[in-house]
């Protein structure tokens, strides 16, 4: 794996830049070494196997309710934190220096997944935006994710489609698929057009690049072959903003996940959970201090 303090190798060309901005997408050949790529497929196969972070609610079927045992659409959120040599690679040094590219010199990660299309049954993607499954009222700040596939992405597996420009208009109403709580996923129940949509096959190690509004899905994967995706996203500086008031179909939800993650933050009663907060505080001062220090260094 890459080590710690390297340099970004891959940033955006003005015209990549401004494609970005125009359509709200933008897809790019390569953002990482066949290499690291070998090693990321290594990394996420064993995770997924291991059950990684399903005690804790961050391992779920993104498309079910946790309750088949032949999940279609397993998800690892926050991958590094049960894998913590992600955190030094290539792949995260060039996707921040994009990330600052488009969302300005304090744009910061803000959280990570990963996900896993099974062969011949993977499920698909529904069509969703980033943007609705925030539940932080208060404050506002733009994202971007930055999706990478460890293997060839096709129309066959499950590549990634988007439909340009949407991240022009307004978060459009989503809800369960299926009209199911107990489902993590979201569906864009807004009008929109399918038909558009822009599909974006890729080699394995490229990437693409995707505002926070933009509409986006991906298909079923009908090869024999998994398909994993790892996905990065980053925010810009966080503002306050008393008129946001979240979205109230993420009020709606009641999956295992949200129960299991419950189930796990009260281990231990009071005690437990005054331990942990105080790790927690402690692990966010050092980040900030972090990155302050981080953006300093760059003026």
């Amino acid at each position: 794996m890459q080590t710690r303090g390297m340099n970004p190798v891959t940033t955006l060309t003005p015209e990549q830049i401004a494609q970005f901005r125009a359509d709200g997408f933008l897809a790019l050949p390569s953002i990482t070494t066949p290499a690291e790529v070998a090693q990321l497929r290594g990394i996420f196969d064993r995770l997924f196997a291991e059950g990684a972070g399903w005690k804790k609610g961050a391992q779920f079927d993104l498309a079910g309710t946790d309750e088949n045992q032949r999940p279609a659409l397993p998800q690892i959120l926050n991958p590094a934190e049960f894998a913590p040599e992600l955190r030094a690679t290539q792949f995260r040094q060039n996707a921040l220096a994009i990330a600052r590219q488009l969302l300005g010199a304090d744009a910061e990660p803000w959280f990570e997944h990963a996900i896993l299309k099974p062969p011949r049954y993977g499920a698909a993607t529904p069509w969703h935006q980033d943007e609705a499954h925030r539940d932080d009222p208060g404050v506002t700040y733009e994202q971007l994710s930055v999706w990478l596939p460890l293997q060839e992405a096709t129309e066959a597996n499950g590549c990634m489609r988007f439909i340009a420009r949407s991240h022009l208009g307004p978060v459009l109403p989503h809800h369960s698929p299926g009209d199911d709580p107990r489902v993590t996923a979201l569906e864009c129940v807004g009008s929109f057009a399918p038909a558009d949509a822009i599909p974006c096959p890729l080699p394995a190690g490229g990437a693409t690049i995707h505002h926070c509004r933009t509409l986006h899905a991906a298909g079923p994967n009908g090869s024999d072959l998994p398909r994993r995706a790892y996905i990065l996203a980053f925010r810009s500086a966080v503002r306050p903003d008393a008129a946001f008031r979240g979205y109230p179909w993420n009020g709606e939800k009641h999956t295992a996940a949200q129960a299991r993650h419950a189930a796990w933050q009260n281990r231990g009663g009071p005690l437990g959970r005054a331990s942990r907060a105080a790790l927690s505080a402690a692990a966010g001062l050092l980040a900030r201090v972090r990155g302050k220090a981080a953006r300093l260094l760059r003026k």
